[in-house]
């Protein structure tokens, strides 16, 4: 249940396993909340720990989501990302991650010295940058649509405005599930795949242990549009922060260039966009874009990251919990499943999958 990209590419997974699949969602269509409020990039792998799941899926997935793309026409380029250093103090951070990305299999980092950011992005003032030339966009609407396509071409089904109430353990026989339109169906398998709402869907299935649940938070992240043409050829992005990468630079399918995000942790959805802290947004752009015309940047919108970790502790590996950890047949809980969730998306997908092949 939850038909956002990862929801959508498990189900495809599945009907293509020979499963019958109904992918659910409360909403009226698939991917409204984190999958189609992100910055649609697909990462090479560099920031996350080794032998992560976010460092595993990231790696699988960014090969599987290029071949997927290429296969089924999705619109995406592979146009790389400069991580820049706008001080020597920030350059050992780019040791780090080339330190990182090589644990993680990503052997193609390109070392610049600032001369060299500048011949591949003039805008850009840094005193040396990293090159990850497997970094790139993809259109996550179309992608989302090639998966639904695939999964009913292949017969399985997608049940929008339908959301799971409650549900019942029925050992070895699966899981009995409550639906918000009064009726009860059974099910071999559930896989929770309900984005933020994935740990109170977990909660409300009777003879499962709360002690497997983590709590929610919530991390919004405002976006900034620039009117005008872009000045950019490549994603740019600082430093890492905390919890996120920064206010970066991307660029969607037509060219045009999105800031953000930023990470603010509130205590409930919320996708209203708040423009009161404009002003450190334009002095964090301005850090490495110097040249930056606030008059020129526009309200986009916000995302926000279904987390299970908190901001005194904010980064967490991707949760996948099946009858191993937590002993209920048929139920497999994805928690925390935040970027690099898009890319990972199809790696994650054949992972769940072949849990029920055991």
């Amino acid at each position: 249940m939850g038909a956002g990209v990862v929801g959508l590419a498990i189900a495809r997974e599945f009907q293509l396993a020979g499963y019958e699949t109904f992918v659910i969602d409360r909403a009226e269509t698939f991917g409204t909340e984190t999958s189609s409020r992100n910055s649609e990039v697909i990462h090479a792998g560099i920031y996350y720990p080794s032998e992560s799941l976010k460092a595993q899926h990231c790696v699988q997935g960014r090969q599987l989501l290029y071949e997927y793309c290429v296969e089924r026409d999705v619109p995406h380029k592979r146009l790389g990302k400069i991580i820049v250093a706008t001080s020597q103090s920030e350059t050992g951070a780019l040791d780090r991650y080339r330190t990182s990305a090589s644990l993680n299999g990503v052997n193609d980092l390109i070392w610049l010295d600032g001369d060299e950011v500048a011949r591949l992005e003039p805008s850009v003032r840094a005193v040396a940058g990293l090159l990850s030339p497997s970094t790139g966009i993809i259109d996550s609407h179309a992608f989302m649509l090639a998966l639904l396509h695939d999964l009913q071409m292949a017969g399985g089904h997608f049940v929008p405005s339908c959301e799971m109430t409650g549900g019942v353990l029925k050992g070895e026989q699966g899981i009995s599930v409550s639906l918000n339109d009064g009726t009860e169906i059974f099910t071999r398998w559930l896989i929770n795949c309900s984005g933020h709402n994935a740990p109170a869907t977990a909660r409300s299935i009777k003879g499962f242990s709360a002690e497997h649940v983590p709590d929610s938070h919530f991390a919004v992240g405002h976006y900034y549009v620039l009117s005008g043409p872009s000045p950019f050829s490549h994603l740019v992005y600082p430093v890492a922060l905390p919890g996120a990468l920064g206010v970066h630079v991307t660029l969607d399918m037509g060219g045009h260039v999105k800031f953000g995000p930023d990470i603010r942790w509130i205590d409930k959805l919320d996708y209203s966009f708040d423009d009161s802290r404009r002003a450190a947004f334009i002095e964090a752009i301005r850090s490495y874009f110097p040249g930056l015309n606030p008059d020129m940047l526009c309200q986009g919108y916000t995302g926000i990251r279904p987390k299970i970790a908190s901001a005194s502790n904010p980064d967490m590996d991707f949760v996948i919990q099946d009858e191993r950890t937590h002993g209920a047949v048929g139920l497999v809980n994805l928690f925390g499943i935040e970027s690099p969730g898009l890319t990972a998306s199809l790696s994650i997908a054949k992972t769940v999958a072949a849990i029920a092949q055991r």
